[in-house]
C-alpha cells in the first residue's frame, strides 16, 4: 500500500475484548506484521474503558515490526498531557521509533461518566487543544508554562528529550465544525467517516492546514461477487446488533455516528461499493468499501482526489484481506498517477 501518489495508509489493532491474554499478544503481532508487509504507514491503537492499555498494546507492536508507527489514542481523562509525553520520548529512547497521536476527544458516553466526565461535546475539544499543545511544546524541546481553562503548568520539561525526525504525526475527528476548528489549531490530520464520495465531492469537504483523512472498511476480490459474498459471511445481518446500535445513538453526542445512522444501508451492487451494513449492525464503527480491485480503486482514488490523503482502515482479519486491500490500493495509485 505505502505512500506513492500521496496516500498514506494506517491498518487498526485488533481488540483484546473477548480474547485470551495469550492469544490477544499473538493476534497483535501478526497483525502488525502483516500491516508493515503490507506497506501501511502505521496502525491505529484504540482506548477505551473496556480494552487493554493502548501504550503497552503499541510496545506489543513495536517489538513485533521494523517501522511501522502505532497510532496511540489518547484520552485526557486518561493521562496527563506530561504523561503522554513522557510516553513517546521514552519509546523512542528505548526502541528508536516513532509513535503517532490520535487525539480523542470524546468517547463512550459511558465510559466518560464511569470517570465523572460530563462535558460538553464542544469543550472537550477545548480541552483537547490545550492538552495538545502541552504535549507538543514538551516534544519540540520547549520550557513549557502554560495556564488555560482545563491545564496549568509552569517551566515543565521533557528528559529524555525526543529526537526531531521521531516526532509524532497528530490526527483528530474532524466531522463536527469544532473537532475541525482543533485540528487547524494543533495542526493535526481531520479523521472523517465518509460519506459516499459523490457526495464529497459535489459538497467539497472542509480542509484544515494539515489535511483529511477517511476511516473506511475495503472487501475486494478480482469479481463483485466473490467480495459481496465474503463480505455478508464477515458482517451477517444481526437484529441484536442493530438494536446495540440503535441505543448506543440515544446516548451519543457523536456527529458522525449520527449523520452516518441516519443514512441509508447501501446495497450490493458492484456500480455501488459504498456500505453501511456492519456500522447499522453493531459490528464495527466505519463504512466499507466492497467490490473488485478495480472498482473499490477506483473509489479509494475519487476520495483522493476529493481531498482525503489519508485512509485508516478496519481491522484486518488476516494477511490474505490486507494483500486484497493492498491490490485495490494499487489500482487507486495508478488512477491518481
Amino acid at each position: 500500500m505505502g505512500e506513492p501518489a500521496g496516500l498514506r495508509v494506517y491498518a487498526t489493532c485488533p481488540q483484546s475484548k473477548d480474547v485470551e491474554p495469550a492469544e490477544y499478544r499473538t493476534r497483535v503481532a501478526d497483525v502488525a506484521r502483516w500491516s508493515e508487509e503490507a506497506g501501511c504507514h502505521g496502525i491505529l491503537v484504540y482506548t477505551d474503558n473496556g480494552i487493554a492499555d493502548p501504550w503497552l498494546v503499541a510496545q506489543e507492536v513495536i517489538e513485533a515490526t521494523t517501522r511501522l508507527r502505532p497510532l496511540v489514542a489518547v484520552q485526557s481523562v486518561y493521562m496527563s498531557p506530561y504523561s503522554v509525553a513522557k510516553m513517546v520520548t521514552t519509546l523512542a529512547y528505548l526502541h528508536g521509533r516513532a509513535v503517532d497521536l490520535n487525539i480523542v476527544a470524546g468517547g463512550f458516553r459511558n465510559d466518560l461518566l464511569a470517570l465523572g466526565d460530563d462535558t460538553p461535546h464542544d469543550e472537550r475539544y477545548n480541552r483537547a487543544v490545550e492538552y495538545t499543545k502541552i504535549i507538543t511544546g514538551l516534544l519540540n524541546g520547549e520550557t513549557v508554562s502554560f495556564e488555560g481553562d482545563w491545564y496549568t503548568v509552569k517551566n515543565l520539561r521533557l528528559t529524555p528529550p525526543l529526537p526531531r525526525d521521531l516526532a509524532p504525526g497528530l490526527t483528530i475527528s474532524g466531522s463536527s465544525p469544532a473537532g475541525l476548528a482543533a485540528a487547524e489549531e494543533i495542526g493535526a490530520l481531520a479523521v472523517r467517516y465518509p460519506k459516499p464520495v459523490s457526495e464529497e465531492q459535489r459538497e467539497g469537504i472542509p480542509t484544515p492546514t494539515s489535511g483529511v483523512g477517511v476511516r473506511v472498511g475495503v472487501i475486494a476480490r478480482e469479481s463483485a461477487a466473490a467480495a459481496w459474498r465474503v463480505a455478508r459471511e464477515r458482517f451477517p445481518e444481526d437484529r441484536h446488533g442493530e438494536v446495540k446500535h440503535q441505543l448506543a445513538m440515544k446516548v451519543s453526542d457523536s456527529h458522525w455516528h449520527r449523520d452516518l445512522s441516519q443514512r441509508e444501508q447501501g446495497v450490493e451492487e458492484a456500480d455501488n461499493p459504498y456500505w453501511l451494513g456492519p456500522f447499522n449492525n453493531g459490528q464495527t464503527f466505519c463504512p466499507y468499501l466492497v467490490g473488485t480491485h478495480e472498482r473499490v480503486g477506483d473509489e479509494l482514488a475519487r476520495y483522493a482526489g476529493a481531498g482525503f490523503a489519508t485512509f485508516i482502515l478496519d481491522i484486518p482479519p488476516d494477511r490474505e484481506e490486507l494483500e486484497h486491500t493492498g491490490a485495490a490500493f494499487e489500482q487507486a495509485r495508478a488512477r491518481i498517477a
